[in-house]
C-alpha cells in the first residue's frame, strides 16, 4: 500500500474514533433529555404504588426531567418487567421491582421467559417490615406459642393455615419456609392480593399471615380483630417498638426477613446512564420529603449504596430465594 495512503486511513481512523467516542459520551451524559418512566407493576393505590409517587417528583428534579409514573399490572409483575425489557436500553423506562417480580414470579411461572439477571439493580429504595399475623381467636400470644400449637395441630390432623398474596409470591415462601423450619405442616391459601387475605384473617378464615407491616395493624390489635405476634426483624425498631423482634423468641430467633424494593434497568443499559441514574436516587433517598413519605406508610430508607454493592446485594439476594425455593420444592405452574 502507497505510504501516503496508508497515513491517510490511519489518520482518518483516529480522526473517525474521535469523533465517535466523545459522540456516545455525549449522548451518555446528556441523559436524560426528555421525560423518565416509572414503570410499577401493579394498579395504583398500593404499597408499591405509593412509593413511586412518594419518589417520582424529587427525582425528577435531580434529574432535570419529568417522572412519569406508569402502572402496568398483571402477570405477578412481568407485564411491566416485560415492558421494561422490551424497550431500548437507555435509561428512560425504569423498573421498580422487588424479589416478587424479579426473582420469585420466574421460579413460580412457567410462562414468564426472563430471569433476575436480565435487570441490573441501580438503587435499593426502602425495605418493608414483615408482621406475624394471626387471627384474633387462636390460642396462641407470642411466637413460640404459635410453634408448639402449629406442631400439636399438625400432629392432630388438623394443620393450621397461611395466607399468601399467590403462588410463588414472597409471602407464600415465607410461610413454606416457616412450615418446614417449624417441622409442622401447614395449608397454603392463596389470595389475589393483600387485602382479601387480610380480611381473611381478620375474618378468622385464615390462621396466620406474613404481611407487610401497616399502621392499620395497631388499630386492629387494639381492637381484638387480630394478634401481631412479632416483627421479623432482628431488633424492635422505631414505630414498632410495642411488638417483640422475632429475634426475642427461642424457636424462631433467625426467622428475620423483610422485603427491599428497587430501581431497575435493562443489563445492557450504558453505564454512564446507569451512573447518572444512580447518583440521581442517591440523591433523592436524602430529601426530607421523600423520607417523610416512605416513614409514613412504615417504610424503612434503604441505606444508599455505591453501584458495586447495589450489584453484589442484588446477587445475594437472587441466590437467597432461590435456595429458598429449591428447599421447599418450589414448581413452576
Amino acid at each position: 500500500m502507497n505510504p501516503v495512503k496508508r497515513l491517510s486511513l490511519q489518520r482518518l481512523a483516529a480522526l473517525g474514533g474521535a469523533i465517535t467516542l466523545p459522540g456516545v459520551a455525549l449522548a451518555s451524559s446528556g441523559y436524560p433529555s426528555r421525560p423518565v418512566s416509572i414503570v410499577v407493576p401493579y394498579p395504583a393505590g398500593g404499597l408499591s404504588d405509593i412509593i413511586a409517587r412518594n419518589v417520582n417528583v424529587a427525582l425528577g428534579k435531580q434529574l432535570g426531567q419529568p417522572v412519569i409514573v406508569e402502572n402496568i399490572g398483571g402477570g405477578s409483575g412481568s407485564i411491566g418487567a416485560n415492558k421494561v425489557l422490551s424497550a431500548a436500553a437507555d435509561g428512560y423506562q425504569v423498573f421498580q421491582g422487588s424479589p416478587n417480580e424479579l426473582i420469585l414470579a420466574p421460579l413460580a411461572i412457567s410462562s414468564i421467559r426472563f430471569r433476575s439477571e436480565d435487570f441490573r439493580m441501580v438503587q435499593m429504595i426502602a425495605t418493608a417490615q414483615i408482621a406475624f399475623l394471626v387471627r384474633a381467636g387462636l390460642p396462641v400470644a407470642s411466637a413460640d406459642e404459635f410453634v408448639e400449637h402449629a406442631r400439636k395441630a399438625a400432629a392432630a390432623g388438623k394443620p393450621l393455615s397461611f395466607a399468601s398474596v399467590g403462588i410463588g409470591s414472597f409471602y407464600h415462601l415465607l410461610g413454606e419456609h416457616l412450615s418446614r423450619s417449624i417441622g409442622a405442616p401447614m395449608t397454603h391459601v392463596p389470595y389475589r392480593g393483600a387485602q382479601p387475605a387480610e380480611q381473611d384473617v381478620l375474618a378468622g378464615n385464615v390462621d396466620m399471615f406474613l404481611a407487610p407491616y401497616g399502621k392499620r395493624y395497631d388499630d386492629y390489635a387494639r381492637q381484638g380483630r387480630l394478634k401481631v405476634l412479632a416483627m421479623l426483624n432482628t431488633d424492635r425498631l422505631e414505630g414498632v417498638k410495642g411488638y417483640p423482634a422475632i429475634s426475642e423468641s427461642k424457636q424462631l430467633k433467625d426467622f428475620a426477613f423483610n422485603i427491599w424494593t428497587g430501581y431497575f434497568v435493562k443489563r445492557d443499559t450504558p453505564e454512564a446512564v446507569v451512573e447518572r441514574l444512580h447518583q440521581a436516587i442517591t440523591r433523592t433517598l436524602g430529601d426530607p420529603g421523600v423520607q417523610e413519605g416512605l416513614r409514613a406508610h412504615s417504610l424503612l430508607m434503604a441505606e444508599p449504596q455505591p453501584l458495586e454493592a447495589v450489584g453484589r446485594a442484588y446477587s445475594r439476594g437472587t441466590a437467597q430465594f432461590r435456595a429458598i425455593a429449591q428447599a421447599i420444592n418450589l414448581q413452576a405452574q
